[in-house]
C-alpha cells in the first residue's frame, strides 16, 4: 500500500487570508437619513434638537461611520455636528459608509503590521473565503509583503496564480 503524500504541506507555502484583517472590526452606522424632513431636506434647527435628544453613550468608544443612505445632498456642517457629539463620548467618527470604514480600519492594521517574518517565504494570499475581501486589502498586503517574500501568489495552494518571484 502506497502512502498518500501531501505535497502542498511539504512545499513550505504560507497561506495568508486577507479576511483575517476584517475579523473583529465592528462599525456602528450613524445614518443621517433618519433626520431628514420628508426624506429629502435637513432642517438645521430640527436637526440640532434631535441630536441633543439622542443617547450618545451607546457610541462610546465605537468606530462610527456617519453616512446618508439616501441620495439627499447634505451640508458638511451636518457631519461636523454629529462628529462633535461622538467625540464627547470617545467614539471614532468618519464620514463614510460602514463598509468603507471597516475597510479603512483593516488597511490601517496592515500598514502597522510587521511582515519581516516572511523573509524569503513563498506566500499565497488566499483568494476564496466566506468574507468578501476588498481588493484594496490585497494590494496593501502585496505592497507590504513584496520587499520580504521569495514569491507571492494568489489563490489556493492547489491552484495559484503567480504574482511575483524574486
Amino acid at each position: 500500500m502506497e502512502l498518500i503524500q501531501n505535497k502542498v504541506a511539504e512545499s513550505g507555502l504560507i497561506v495568508i487570508d486577507p479576511a483575517q484583517y476584517l475579523v473583529g472590526i465592528q462599525v456602528e452606522a450613524f445614518d443621517l437619513k433618519d433626520f431628514l424632513f420628508h426624506g429629502m431636506v435637513l432642517r438645521e434647527k430640527d436637526f440640532r434638537e434631535q441630536l441633543k435628544g439622542l443617547d450618545w453613550k451607546r457610541y462610546a468608544g465605537q468606530f462610527v461611520a456617519i453616512h446618508c443612505s439616501t441620495d439627499a445632498i447634505l451640508p458638511t456642517w451636518a457631519f461636523m455636528l454629529v462628529t462633535q457629539y461622538l467625540h464627547r463620548v470617545g467614539a471614532h467618527a468618519a464620514a463614510t459608509t460602514p463598509a468603507n470604514r471597516r475597510e479603512q480600519l483593516a488597511l490601517a492594521a496592515i500598514q502597522k503590521a510587521d511582515f519581516s517574518s516572511y523573509e524569503n517565504a513563498k506566500v499565497i494570499l488566499k483568494g476564496c473565503g466566506d468574507e468578501n475581501v476588498p481588493t484594496s486589502l490585497y494590494t496593501a498586503l502585496s505592497s507590504a509583503l513584496l520587499p520580504h517574500v521569495k514569491s507571492l501568489m494568489y489563490g489556493e495552494p492547489c491552484s495559484t496564480v503567480p504574482v511575483y518571484k524574486k
